[in-house]
């Protein structure tokens, strides 16, 4: 079966060669954790493209600034992938491992998909993992 997209990060297996995504569902799941991963000035010919999620690691862990990250989100996903209806997000801080972690849940009920995802990122990586 042909796929729509490669799987990122990029992985080739003799079977398939290049791992393809090979349903809508799991692209939108792909979109939205790129939008949230990919910092503002990443993407190169849309400079405004993403929320930049270590960007807010060593931000205070305070009301404020979780609101301005879920706000980025809304924004993003409004702009990129209006197709998107977030339904919750949700942020924490680990404080003395620099870590936030964030879960997004949402809809697409153009498709009939309802899902989440929650992305970890810390310094010097990031961890995407599936709930």
């Amino acid at each position: 079966m042909p796929g729509l997209t490669p799987r990122l990060p990029i992985e080739r297996t003799p079977e398939e060669g290049y791992t393809l995504i090979k349903t809508y569902a799991d692209l939108i799941t792909q979109n939205l954790k790129n939008i949230v991963l990919t910092s503002p000035g990443e993407r190169m010919m849309d400079p405004v493209f993403g929320v930049g999620l270590r960007n807010y690691l060593f931000s205070q862990n305070v009301l404020e600034v979780h609101e301005n990250l879920q706000i980025a989100i809304s924004q993003q996903v409004a702009k990129y992938m209006p197709y998107v209806e977030i339904q919750y997000i949700d942020i924490a801080d680990v404080e003395e491992s620099n870590i936030i972690h964030v879960s997004i849940q949402y809809k697409v009920p153009s498709i009939g998909v309802a899902d989440s995802i929650s992305v970890s990122t810390a310094l010097r990586s990031s961890t995407v993992t599936e709930i």
